[in-house]
């Protein structure tokens, strides 16, 4: 009985650990010039220049083809979807 425990035990320690292995997200890169990226953040905001106005948002799943220089954190370059148009967005939120 108790070697069944056991065995019962490791199992649903195993199951457990591919589970949360599973639910754990991807970790957020930087973008690459010329590459268009996939937005891992659950929103990321662009502005018209770093830490400037805000134009619209991008959702996670979403793209932002990385153009242009990197600037106080910040990658220019082109938000696609709803927002189609040139802005300015925090890098190291990209899958």
């Amino acid at each position: 009985m108790v070697r069944a425990l056991r065995r019962a035990g490791v199992v649903v320690t195993a199951a457990a650990l591919v589970a949360s292995v599973a639910a754990t997200p991807a970790r957020a890169a930087y973008g690459t010039v010329g590459e268009r990226e996939t937005v891992c953040a659950v929103d990321l905001f662009v502005r018209t220049q770093p830490n400037g106005a805000w134009m619209g948002t991008l959702y996670q799943g979403q793209t932002f083809l990385v153009e242009g220089p990197r600037s106080g954190g910040y990658v220019y370059g082109f938000a696609y979807g709803h927002i189609n148009r040139r802005g300015w967005v925090q890098d190291g939120w990209f899958c």
